[in-house]
């Protein structure tokens, strides 16, 4: 299965372009795993561990909108009305 992109606008002025594209959830836990690594590690100059730490909370932010939009499908695709039979709704596969 081909894995998506998503791209997201920046805010403010600080991304390298005005779009940026985001990682899937996979690379996501992936990259936090290494910044964590080192970041625990302790031998990194104050700002370098400071970079990192941002772009962590960037990452964790990402998986945690992927996470909750994967349970919000999960959910529908669960969901009953009140007799007890399944709702059944197209899915939105953007």
């Amino acid at each position: 299965m081909a894995e998506r992109k998503r791209k997201r606008v920046a805010k403010g002025g600080k991304g390298k372009n005005a779009t940026e594209t985001e990682p899937p959830f996979e690379e996501c836990v992936r990259q936090l795993e290494q910044i964590v690594e080192q970041l625990e590690g302790g031998q990194l100059p104050l700002e370098k561990s400071l970079e990192l730490f941002e772009q962590g909370v960037r990452l964790a932010k990402n998986a945690q909108t992927t996470l909750t939009t994967a349970e919000r499908r999960v959910e529908e695709m669960l969901s009953v009305d009140e007799s007890g039979e399944p709702i059944v709704k197209e899915l939105d596969t953007d």
